[in-house]
Formats: C-alpha cells, structure tokens, sequence
C-alpha cells in the first residue's frame, strides 16, 4: 500500500488541516501519517487560538515516520513560523523526500491570517523549490505574486511570476470568485488550465486542504502531476456534491463534514 504524509496544524471541527487530510488520504487509496506543526482552536466559523509545537518535536515526529514508513508523497499545510518551517525543510531535504505538494497556508476561508508575516519569505525559499507542486488559492496567490488578480489572464501572469521566482510548479485555485471551479497549472514554462464544474454549495471550510491532500495521494499511486490534478479535483467535486449537512453554528460554512468521510465515496 502506498503511504503519504501530511505535515500541518489541526482542526478540532474535522473539516480542514490534519483532519481533513487523513480523511482524504485514506479515501483515496493511501495510508496516511501526519505530523502536527500546531493546535489549532478553530471550526468553520474561525480560528480562536494557535498553539505551534517545537522545532525539535516537529523534527522528531518527521523522522519518526521516515524511519520506520517512509512517505511516498508529502503534502505540507499550515506552517506558521519560520523555525517551523526551516525544521521541516532541514528535515525533508535529509530524507530525501519525493513527490511533495505545498499548500501555502496563509489566509483560512473565514478571513484570518494563519502565518506571521516574517515566514513568508522562508517558506517561499525554503519549500516551495523542494515542492512537486505549490497551490495557492486566490488570496494566497496575491501575497505570493504581490498581484492583484481579478480575471483569468491575471491568474496566468501570477502562476508563471510565482513558479519563475521560486522554482516550482504553481497551481493556483479559482475558486475565490475569480473563475469559478477552474484552476491553473505553471509547470515547467507551460500553462494548462483544469476545468471544473461550479457546485453550489456554500460549505468550503477545508476544500484547500482536501484537493492538496488528494493530489499528493495520487502522486504517491504514480500518477503525473497533471494526472494527479485531475483526479483530485474529481474527488473534492464529488465530496462537495454530496452536500453533507451536519451542524447547528450560525457561521455561513457551518456544514463542513461533506469535504470528507464515507459520503466522499461517490467522487471516486
């Protein structure tokens, strides 16, 4: 059976982070391990309070899975300070690891910031040139591209200014009211656009996690990145049109469970 780690904070409510990554991993096929960069107090309404483990723990945990079950892709959420990610990097270089993807965790779908302003710049030049593929979405695309990105051909522009300036593949999500459900792939100084079927429905807390998540499972199958995009993306449209309502919050994306679990089944 192939394996995939995710290293990334947690989410207490299930529908993001570490949660939402073991979730996909596992209903794609793959025995998922996690490493926790921290606690995170939050749900689909927003982020209460963060707790950061240590640099040495962080450390530890990565080396406790590679030694034993070495990953065959890594996929790497939330991580908030540079110590942090200077352990991570030190760490995956070490074990030479392959097939990782990078969700660079900026900005939560509820609005809030999940990363200083210092680690910015380390993550950029310290993972994104390890990743098989970063993916920002729209937000995070802009404080990466310093770009305002209102169309289509703006989209573009920052994917290939991104992967230029940092030496990875970028697929940027649209999802953020730009172009609805369809993404771009910079890989390699050529652009390919995934289309995807606009689903209504407004629970989303966690679908960045969840494609990232999927995408790094099906690099570890052996699929190609643009193999491994599509198939993610099928997934999280088949979770999304599940439309699981679970939860009473008064939040606009209360109902976050329809991202993963048993009734994602359908998007396989």
């Amino acid at each position: 059976m192939k394996t995939a780690l995710t290293i990334a904070g947690t989410d207490p409510s299930g529908g993001a982070g570490i949660q939402a990554d073991l979730k996909t991993m596992t209903m794609n096929g793959i025995f998922a391990m996690s490493a926790v960069t921290a606690l995170v107090a939050q749900n689909t309404t927003g982020v209460r309070e963060i707790v950061e483990v240590t640099p040495e723990f962080l450390g530890q945990q990565i080396d406790a899975v590679f030694e034993d079950i070495p990953p065959d892709a890594v996929k790497i959420g939330m991580t908030s300070s540079c110590e942090l990610i200077e352990t991570i990097a030190e760490r995956l270089r070490f074990h030479r690891a392959k097939n990782i993807v990078v969700d660079p965790v900026m900005v939560a779908t509820s609005g809030d910031r999940l990363i200083s302003r210092e680690a910015e710049e380390m993550l950029k030049t310290c993972l994104f040139p390890l990743a098989a593929v970063v993916t920002p979405n729209i937000p995070e695309a802009e404080i990466l591209s310093g770009m305002t990105i209102r169309s289509k051909a703006d989209m573009e522009a920052a994917a290939e200014h991104i992967g230029a300036a940092y030496g990875c593949a970028v697929l940027l999500k649209g999802g953020h009211s730009v172009n609805e459900a369809n993404d771009f792939l910079y890989a390699d100084g050529v652009g390919t656009w995934f289309s995807g079927k606009h689903i209504d429905n407004p629970n989303t807390h966690g679908t960045g996690c969840t494609l990232s998540s999927a995408i790094a499972a099906n690099l570890a199958k052996g699929f190609d990145l643009p193999a491994s995009i599509r198939r993610g993306k099928d997934y999280l449209s088949g979770a999304l049109e599940a439309m699981l309502d679970l939860g009473h919050g008064r939040g606009p994306m209360q109902h976050n469970f329809n991202l993963t679990g048993e009734f994602a089944e359908k998007g396989r």
